[in-house]
């Protein structure tokens, strides 16, 4: 099997890349490296089944040779990365999506699309399940990431109705692990790098707002699941256990061993209240929900962090 994945060198596109080699696979990461970057797949630099491209899909793709699978993660994917790229982000959620639809259908390969919670917008219903169908300001400043992945849903849904496309969709949950960006933007990065430099640790809003974080590796056991099933409509994938932000902070803070204070900013427009999948149906279609407990995947991903911000302390 040969796969196509693009942004391979994200923090998920990477991770993705390593379980379909674990599988047997060949893999071709393509990304523009927007927000991948290539230490995320050194790794992988000698495995003679896997390569790298490096182009912005929202143009035209040429891979030669057959290929089984084609795999869309390229995007920004934290909002400090897609309100700084919203056009980017627009054109990656829409040319890129039918650019890679359009590489599937030729290769006659199947479709997996990584989309997102977002989604749901500011949800007025909790848990989420996949029949919710959001509140979502479409012209709010995180429009541009929500409507793009609502496009792509669309559109991947045309093209498996109109063009019988082996499709499938993911709705990706809050996630976190090895990989991510420090300071990236989201939650957990930013709270670990304000640790770390030693810095007051920020929390936007009352921190009562509510998400759920789902380790990386039960997030792509789940999504590989989905590639192999006959399940064509979107279906969430992320761990039903929520924290508010507030008591999330401080977990970090009293893991990573620092007295920082904790202080407070105005929420950011339209962020969400809560943020909490419905799994029934991954349950029930793919018998799959994590695993792994928050407090063992904070242990491992804050040693990784920690690691992260040796190097570049000595860089």
């Amino acid at each position: 099997m040969r796969a196509v994945v693009t942004g391979g060198a994200g923090f998920l596109g990477s991770h993705l890349c390593d379980y379909l080699l674990a599988q047997g696979w060949e893999v071709l990461s393509i990304d523009n490296l927007v927000t991948g970057t290539p230490v995320n797949v050194r790794h992988l630099a000698n495995n003679p089944r896997f390569a790298m491209m490096q182009q912005d899909v929202t143009k035209f793709i040429d891979v030669p040779g057959p290929v089984d699978y084609v795999l869309h993660f390229a995007s920004p994917a934290s909002p400090v990365d897609y309100l700084k790229l919203p056009i980017q982000t627009m054109k990656v959620g829409s040319l890129g999506t039918h650019n890679t639809l359009g590489l599937a259908l030729a290769k006659k390969a199947k479709y997996f699309i990584a989309s997102t919670s977002e989604c749901y917008g500011d949800p007025t219903v909790s848990p989420q399940p996949e029949s919710y169908w959001g509140n979502v300001n479409t012209i709010g400043p995180r429009g541009v990431y929500d409507e793009a992945k609502r496009f792509s849903e669309a559109l991947v849904m045309a093209y498996h109705r109109a063009k019988g496309l082996d499709t499938h969709i993911v709705r990706i949950f809050n996630t976190y692990g090895p990989r991510m960006r420090l300071n990236d933007g989201r939650a957990l990065p930013n709270f670990v790098h304000q640790g770390l430099m030693g810095q007051p640790i920020t929390v936007y809003g009352s921190g009562k707002q509510t998400r759920s974080f789902c380790h990386v590796s039960d997030l792509i056991e789940g999504i590989y699941r989905l590639m192999m099933s006959d399940e064509h409509e979107p279906t969430n994938i992320g761990n039903p256990q929520e924290i508010t932000i507030l008591e999330f902070a401080e977990r970090v803070r009293a893991m990573l061993g620092v007295t920082a204070p904790i202080i407070f900013e105005p929420l950011p427009q339209d962020d969400p209240k809560q943020r909490c999948p419905d799994i029934s149906k991954a349950r029930r279609v793919l018998g799959w929900e994590p695993k792994v407990n928050l407090e063992e995947g904070l242990r491992v991903t804050l040693e990784s962090f920690k690691k992260q911000f040796a190097e570049a302390q000595v860089r």
